[in-house]
Order: C-alpha cells, then sequence, then structure tokens
C-alpha cells in the first residue's frame, strides 16, 4: 500500500536519492528546475537557473549533481556550488536525465533531447575526475543501476522499450556489448528509472502504468506496486531499515490530485544503502 511522501506536485518528479548518512530523501522537479526534500518533516527546495535532475552523494553536506549542461559539487548547507565538468554543454539540444552512483564510486548520467529528440542522448561515467562516454544514440536514457556485486550494470532507452545488461570490469567500465534484459514491448510498457535492491532484483518505473516492477536476475517479472499516479518515473529505497520504496511521478500533461507527488510503500525487501561517489 503506497502513501503520500510529499504532496507538491512535481511536474517531472525524478531522481530520488535516500542519502544514507542524513537519512534523508532527495528528489528533483526537472521541468521547475528544483532539488526537493523534507528536512524534520518541513519541505525543503532549492532552485536553478537550469535543468537538474539527478544526484549522488559525496558527504554528509555534499551532493554530485547533473544539470542540463554540467556535473556540479552541491553543498547543502552553504547552497555553494563547484563545477566538476561540462556535459553537453556545447549542445543545446540535450539534458541531464537519469543517473545513479555505482558500487566503484562512479556516478553514471545520461543525457536526451530536452524534446525527446530521436538518438540525441547518451549515457556517461563520471569516475576520479573523468567523464567518459559510454553508449551514445539514445533518445530516453532510464533505468541506470547496478546489480550488488558490483559487476552487471542496467540502463535502458526508453522509447525502445527494453531493459538492457553489460558486465563491468573491477573498476566499474562496462566490458563486452550489453544485452537484452528485458523487453517490455509484448506489454506495451515503457521503462523509466530503476534501482537493484540488495538480492540482485531489479526494481523498475514503468511510465503510463501506476507502478514500479521487480524483476529477478533473470529479467523474469515477480511482482508489483502501484500507485495513485500514472507517471511513475523512479524508484529509490531508504527508511530507518532500508526496506521502504520510494517513487517520483510526474504531473506533465495530467490532471489529477495525485498526480506528480511523492509517494512511499514498505516492501519487507531491503535495498542497498546508496553508493558514494569518489571524486
Amino acid at each position: 500500500m503506497s502513501t503520500h511522501f510529499d504532496d507538491r506536485q512535481c511536474t517531472l518528479g525524478e531522481g530520488p536519492l535516500w542519502h544514507p548518512e542524513r537519512r534523508q530523501l532527495f528528489w528533483f522537479d526537472i521541468l521547475n528546475r528544483q532539488l526537493l526534500s523534507r528536512d524534520n518533516g518541513s519541505p525543503r527546495c532549492w532552485q536553478f537557473d537550469e535543468y537538474v535532475s539527478a544526484a549522488g552523494w559525496v558527504s554528509r553536506s555534499e551532493l554530485l549533481i547533473a544539470s542540463q549542461s554540467k556535473l556540479f559539487l552541491f553543498d547543502l548547507e552553504t547552497e555553494s556550488a563547484r563545477k566538476l565538468c561540462d556535459l553537453e554543454a556545447d549542445n543545446p539540444v540535450t539534458r541531464s536525465n537519469d543517473g545513479r552512483a555505482d558500487p566503484q564510486g562512479g556516478f553514471w548520467i545520461g543525457t536526451m533531447g530536452i524534446n525527446a529528440e530521436p538518438g540525441a542522448g547518451a549515457i556517461y561515467r563520471y569516475y576520479k575526475g573523468e567523464l567518459r562516454k559510454l553508449f551514445g544514440d539514445i533518445t530516453i536514457s532510464n533505468a541506470i543501476c547496478f546489480a550488488p556485486d558490483g559487476k552487471t550494470a542496467c540502463f535502458s532507452d526508453t522509447a525502445t522499450q527494453t531493459i538492457r545488461k553489460v558486465a563491468l570490469d573491477a573498476d566499474g567500465w562496462p566490458r563486452g556489448a550489453p544485452e537484452l534484459f528485458v523487453d517490455l514491448g509484448p506489454e506495451d510498457l515503457n521503462p523509466d528509472g530503476a534501482v537493484f535492491d540488495s538480492e540482485g532484483f531489479l526494481w523498475n518505473a514503468q511510465w503510463g502504468a501506476n507502478r514500479v516492477a521487480r524483476y529477478d536476475p533473470n529479467g523474469v517479472f515477480v511482482e508489483e506496486v502501484s500507485f495513485p499516479a500514472k507517471q511513475v518515473s523512479c524508484p529509490a529505497f531508504g527508511g530507518a531499515d532500508g526496506q521502504t520504496l520510494f517513487a517520483t511521478t510526474a504531473a506533465e500533461g495530467l490532471e489529477g490530485e495525485d498526480e506528480g507527488k511523492t509517494y512511499f510503500a514498505p516492501v519487507g525487501v531491503r535495498g542497498q544503502t546508496e553508493h558514494r561517489v569518489v571524486l
């Protein structure tokens, strides 16, 4: 049973991150250029001057944030920002989208066309000061997540209705070509954000389907958690025992008081602790 975590309606809620040291959830409203949170029950909001979409935690007070044109270090206490590197800064067509830290301390970030221009996006990895392009020709980058043993990454181009997996080497770089992991085309489902739990099962938000679906290590559907909002965009594990599933949603193009809000549901399965980004 899902419950409202935060009643603010995001036009495009995305990128939930449970900070393990602060024991606090952060998430984004991409189109309104905002980072959102709750602190001791009170709503918090940080406004930016360009699209922001995903983050990883670096320290108790610092987040690595991906924006339309860069990766930057943001201090939650002082609100100071320091650019780490450009991210397609010379391309006005694209913005950042889905992203997550991997077990080795790298940060993966996907880009996409602001108007979902076909093939305009890519997926990158930032690791110890270097940003490297991993995969190109992606329309809507999504479902970036990592198996708990650190040996497999998953990602999606939502436009293909598939989730792919790729093997990782000891430093977290892809080795070999990506392979099909889950094919959602036969069910006409659209993969959005995803996260692995501690048992190696993948939880995928499915845009337009009111749900986050769980798949076993072979890509077989196991169960779902349903939500009142139609456009569920990304899940994250957190809470006191790591067994709370949070989910962001998007109100864009929809009416109804449940759309765009941020939800949580107890699931009885422990997630992974979000990995720290190594700068």
